[in-house]
């Protein structure tokens, strides 16, 4: 049976607080109206918030247990759907006077099914505290997801932790203002390619963002990218049985990096982590 999984990846500017979970519901309906086969759906980061002030973000964050995530399950039941509605300004009442930037996946039950916290916020220009772990969620029938969101792209642990944990496609919610887009399409392609998993990153539309959201697939293959600043809807039906193909036969046919090791090979100590690469456990779980 084959394991696919159609994506609706939304690119949009944010939307004001005072009226984003009606507008939010009333885009999300209206994707699935046009694309009635979409199975997972995926917005920018912090796509809820559109605002102007750290004062402000802090004002709106709530916890995971609060109204915004319940309507959000809500939705995401009623639809049908895996819904992935950007990050969120998280608080928690165990880690005082922190806001977190938290991406969530709400499952076609109802339900929070994963949430993660950005790990490398944007310093010094971000209030958001760091998270402290990576996050994966499995989507029955298609295959293991994760999440990076924005900035976690620039630092290639994150990709090879998920990839090690057993994800096939990173999810990389984007709110990307500046001129360093470029380079991060350089990144999700590579990030693609060093971990052969496919990679979504969607960023915002104007006025805020620059866009430029893209799908890449295992090989680093760009499937579909979206112009620069304006609304779109990327559309995409990935094969994650490609995920198992590039890894046994190699990326261009050629290369295998997760069949590196064989058991004759020796730990290699990394210095910059207090730690080491073991061979016997290089391979990704399953």
């Amino acid at each position: 049976m084959a394991r696919t999984l159609p994506v609706a990846v939304v690119q949009q500017p944010p939307l004001p607080v005072a009226d984003a979970l009606s507008r939010f519901t009333d885009d999300v309906a209206g994707v699935l109206a046009r694309f009635p086969q979409t199975r997972l759906v995926a917005y920018p980061e912090l796509h809820l918030f559109g605002v102007e002030s750290d004062e402000q973000l802090r004002s709106y964050a709530e916890p995971l247990t609060g109204r915004r995530v319940k309507a959000l399950a809500e939705l995401a039941g009623d639809l049908g759907i895996w819904l992935l509605p950007g990050s969120l300004c998280e608080v928690d009442a165990d880690v005082p006077g922190a806001v977190f930037n938290t991406a969530v996946a709400f499952s076609p039950e109802g339900q929070l099914a994963a949430w993660y916290r950005k790990i490398f916020p944007w310093r010094p220009y971000e209030i958001f505290q760091p998270g402290d772990r990576f996050v994966v969620f499995d989507v029955p029938e298609a295959g293991r997801c994760g999440f990076s969101i924005c900035y976690d792209a620039w630092f290639p642990e994150v990709s090879r932790q998920l990839a090690w944990l057993g994800a096939e496609v990173i999810i990389n919610p984007v709110q990307t203002t500046t001129s360093d887009r470029a380079q991060e399409l350089v990144l999700a392609r590579a990030n693609a390619i060093v971990n052969q998993v496919f990679v979504i990153s969607v960023n915002a539309a104007a006025p805020l963002g620059v866009g430029r959201s893209l799908i890449v697939d295992p090989e680093g293959r760009v499937r579909v990218q979206a112009d620069e600043a304006t609304a779109a809807v990327l559309t995409d039906v990935l094969d994650l049985d490609e995920v198992t193909r590039v890894r046994k036969f190699g990326t261009a046919g050629l290369n295998r990096m997760w069949d590196q090791f064989t058991d004759a090979d020796a730990p290699l100590e990394l210095p910059l982590y207090q730690g080491r690469i073991d061979p016997a456990r290089w391979k990704p779980r399953t």
